[in-house]
């Protein structure tokens, strides 16, 4: 019997050779039998190992092939600058997400699908609209970094407010959605979000690529107008393993 200490040291080798590029992003593992020979430990040892390190996401099984060192290393979502004009509109960029992926050297890609639609009772709580009929315009897509899935992002615009422009068009333009508020007259002055962990539905691991064990946050975020109106909601999915949330914010805000 492998003890405790035994297989999380193997775990601590091994993400180390990961860190330090050992074994790059994107490459495949040596098999388990040439792993347990390299680190002078029993197979099970390093089986138990290689189960910790693909509950947190560093480790993905192909079926058939092997053991992929994930090829993504975690990204930083970065909340006190993410949401300045100068921030989503860097380079032409068509947003947060695109604007801090471009700066890493990585491609983006998404699945929009945009259209009108009835708001969940929540989203419709906030918005202050009403949730029995289609009263939003719904923004849901489904984010890729080098190919690789990595957010889902559900946006929810008053009707109202957006139909007729460019913010329920596929492209909004430089800047993305939250520019061209400003430019209806309805900028953001405020960003209010609650963040929770979970387990993902199983349409979410599926797209995600998870596994039963690996949580995502659920980031429910608002844009407030100066005078306290929220005039869109944002809810993202996003793997744990996979990115890292940072806050800044002053001490006394009042």
């Amino acid at each position: 019997m492998t003890s405790t200490a035994s297989y999380r040291q193997v775990a601590d080798t091994i993400r180390q050779r990961i860190n330090d590029g050992t074994y790059p992003r994107g490459s495949l593992l040596p098999k388990e039998e040439l792993l347990a020979t390299e680190l002078d430990e029993h197979r099970a040892t390093v089986n138990k190992a290689l189960n910790i390190l693909k509950s947190e996401g560093l480790l993905y099984v192909h079926k058939g092939v092997g053991t992929y060192v994930h090829p993504l290393p975690p990204l930083l979502r970065n909340a006190a600058i993410r949401h300045s004009r100068a921030h989503r509109e860097r380079g032409g960029a068509r947003g947060s997400l695109a604007s801090e992926l471009e700066q890493l050297g990585y491609v983006m890609d998404n699945q929009t699908t945009i259209g009108p639609g009835r708001p969940p009772a929540d989203v419709a709580e906030v918005l202050d609209i009403d949730p029995e009929s289609d009263s939003v315009i719904v923004r849901a897509r489904r984010m890729y970094a080098q190919d690789w899935p990595i957010q889902i992002v559900t946006t929810y615009l008053p009707r109202a407010l957006a139909e007729g422009t460019l913010m329920a068009e596929r492209d909004p333009g430089v800047g993305g959605i939250s520019s061209r508020l400003d430019e209806a007259g309805h900028g953001q002055a405020e960003i209010v979000e609650d963040v929770e962990a979970r387990r993902p539905t199983e349409e979410e691991a599926r797209f995600l690529r998870m596994t039963p064990d690996q949580w995502v946050f659920e980031v429910f975020h608002m844009g407030l107008t100066s005078d306290g109106r929220v005039v869109k909601v944002n809810i993202y999915v996003l793997p744990t393993y996979q990115w890292r949330l940072r806050y800044r914010y002053p001490i006394d805000p009042a």
